[in-house]
């Protein structure tokens, strides 16, 4: 038997080895399609400002010409309209008034009082005609009687005033002030919802208010997290969701869902929700509270005094012009000379604020050494200034742990994820806009600056996964909001390599969290070198990780081809992984033609071939772990046929954004 034979278009330009893959099965484009009259009210009217006076009956579904125009009447009910003769007490219309000339200098302020008072003379003009419709209608119907006639009336017995009048065809309710007002009028409080975020029941309560159309006000105590002791101290207990009816706790789900079934919701909402919202009840915190604490580093005063006492200035060192540094024997010195210590403390506290990243060495040889050796303090480092979580001054709190920021990230993250009106359902789509208004975003962004001086050792290695994954996600809706989407190769630069935070003392773009970390070190697509070369500090300072294929299914790049936008849990994030690639492949990473036994793949593969397999067959292998149903099965029988030629073409990658 001959060895199979997989042919890969791989090797040539990108030009040349792309194919638009038909979706949809059709050309692509869009099919207008004219509805009759009466099947989904595709009506055409057409006004004639004729005044010939003369009135014709129209008689259904025929074309007449009118000054050279075929005009054509509408069918269905309004064949049974009789032809009416025109009331006298119908406006009579005006004489055309003479047409004034326009000039070049044409103000549109100076017609503005033309236009209102145009406006408001249309306006009265059909009132009165309304009005006087009205009247001749009564009338007729007090010639006709209670039962007869053709325009039945139904009289309110207190004024006489009309309030319903039926015409064959036409039906208008004319609602009076003293009716029963409207549900929603009546609903004077306030639906208070505590959540939390990546919980279940909180988003089917989500979901339940969203269908009724009840507005609600949301508190996610993993955002606000002091609204967490309030709740506790409110119900006894921590459990979410709890739900308000302004003062007065209802219960969580099982009630929301129980009255909803039974019909007894909106009763409930009429009795509890009726009066104004009292002052006792719960309510979110103002925008940009900051609910967590933070404490001044024990080193703090220490660094102050040496960033005012050392002599800071340029200095030429191995031939290279360094700017902003001291000298580590003469920072020794003054800490000696301020705590009033020995030689071995001294030391000891320099490598301390080291460690800490409050100063680096200037070629980053080493953490500190006492000797001839050359300093600076993290807010004179040159990458400091291009870093988007650096605001004028370091975040010289206390550096909280890697654990409990890498939680605080991805709660803050599915806060924003669940959201209603942030992302869609199906999150392909993101409205940046109205996240970079949210209190979400802006605990992120408070977050972000907690970042500088983390301790990235710390992290387990799932922990460190999932962090790099929703930190790099959590960066691109940052860019976008920051400097907007990436249109052309330029863009791409400044979006994926010069969008930097800093991160653990040293500066990490979307192109080094994704190659450098989450690759284990490996060159981006068309680079000719790694991220980091042997003498980079990042490579010790982060936690070793071994390449997984699948962070490439959870990586959202803000664009129409990307990955869906999503997050991930340090419990869960291998199997979340594998749900993020088989969704993406069940939706547009694949499509295979058996006829022409070809394989269409994302070009997410081709540019990162090396991480899923060697050869084509290798690739094809790994991809068909991800697949189900016919795909699953189009593949094995392409791959089990030996004696054909199989290609491999990849798709175009759309750049646009996922707005």
């Amino acid at each position: 038997m001959n060895p199979m034979v997989i042919h890969s278009e791989q090797g040539k330009a990108d030009d040349g080895d792309r194919k638009t893959i038909p979706q949809g099965g059709g050309n692509g484009g869009v099919e207008t399609i004219a509805v009759p009259d009466g099947q989904g009210g595709g009506k055409e009217y057409s006004n004639s400002n004729s005044n010939s006076g003369v009135n014709k009956t129209l008689d259904s579904g025929v074309a007449k010409e009118v000054n050279g125009k075929k005009n054509y009447t509408a069918s269905g009910h309004n064949q049974y309209i009789p032809a009416m003769r025109a009331r006298a007490l119908l406006p009579r219309p005006e004489p055309p008034k003479p047409r004034v000339e326009r000039s070049q200098s044409f103000s549109i302020a100076g017609s503005m009082p033309l236009i209102g008072k145009y406006i408001r003379e249309r306006s009265t003009s059909f009132s009165a005609a309304v009005l006087n419709h009205l009247s001749s209608l009564q009338e007729d119907a007090a010639v006709a009687g209670d039962g007869g006639g053709d325009f039945p009336f139904r009289n309110d017995p207190s004024n006489l005033e009309i309030t319903e009048f039926k015409i064959p065809g036409v039906k208008v309710i004319v609602k009076l002030k003293g009716e029963e007002e409207r549900f929603e009028d009546q609903i004077k409080g306030r639906i208070t919802l505590f959540t939390k975020s990546n919980c279940e029941n909180c988003i089917a309560a989500r979901k339940l208010f969203k269908e009724k159309g009840c507005p609600y006000v949301e508190i996610n105590v993993d955002v606000l997290t002091r609204k967490a002791e309030e709740l506790m101290e409110r119900t006894g207990d921590a459990e979410v969701p709890k739900i308000f009816f302004n003062d007065r706790l209802i219960g969580g789900l099982e009630t929301l869902k129980s009255w909803s079934e039974s019909g007894e919701l909106e009763e409930k909402m009429r009795e509890l929700l009726g009066p104004k919202c009292p002052d006792e009840a719960p309510e979110a915190s103002d925008y940009g509270i900051n609910d967590e604490e933070d404490g001044e580093d024990e080193l703090l005063e220490v660094v102050n005094h040496l960033r005012r006492s050392l002599q800071i200035q340029d200095r030429l060192i191995k031939m290279k012009m360094v700017k902003n540094c001291f000298a580590g024997t003469d920072m020794v010195e003054a800490i000696i000379n301020y705590l009033d210590c020995g030689r071995r403390k001294g030391i000891a506290t320099a490598k301390m604020m080291a460690q800490k990243h409050f100063i680096h060495h200037v070629f980053g040889e080493n953490e500190f050494e006492n000797g001839n050796h050359y300093y600076r303090f993290l807010e004179h480092e040159p990458f400091i200034t291009g870093c988007f979580n650096f605001r004028t001054l370091t975040n010289d709190n206390e550096p909280k742990t890697a654990s409990f920021i890498a939680d605080r990230l991805s709660k803050l993250m599915f806060a924003i994820l669940e959201m209603d009106g942030y992302v869609s359902d199906n999150r392909l789509h993101v409205d940046y806009l109205a996240i970079s208004k949210s209190q979400e975003f802006r605990r992120y962004i408070k977050l972000t600056r907690d970042l500088q001086r983390i301790n990235l050792k710390s992290l387990t290695p799932n922990e460190s996964l999932s962090f790099f994954l929703n930190l790099y996600n959590a960066m691109v809706i940052h860019a976008v909001i920051s400097i907007g989407h990436p249109e052309g190769v330029v863009d791409n630069k400044a979006f994926f390599l010069d969008f930097q935070y800093v991160i653990g003392g040293y500066p990490y773009s979307l192109s080094i969290i994704e190659n450098g970390v989450l690759r284990d070190n490996r060159k981006s697509p068309y680079s000719l070198t790694r991220p980091f070369n042997e003498r980079d500090q990042r490579l010790h300072l982060l936690v070793p990780m071994k390449l997984n294929p699948l962070i490439h299914f959870g990586l959202c790049k803000g664009t129409i081809s990307s990955p869906k936008l999503r997050f991930f849990t340090a419990q869960n994030v291998e199997e979340e992984l594998k749900t993020a690639a088989m969704e993406y492949f069940q939706n547009e990473g694949i499509e295979i033609d058996w006829e022409q036994r070809t394989v269409y793949l994302t070009r997410i593969i081709k540019w990162f071939s090396t991480d899923f397999g060697e050869t084509d067959k290798d690739i094809l292998l790994w991809v068909l772990n991800y697949l189900d149903g016919r795909n699953a099965k189009l593949l094995m029988d392409l791959l089990a046929d030996e004696q054909y030629t199989l290609t491999i073409v990849y798709q175009d990658y759309d750049w646009s954004g996922n707005l």
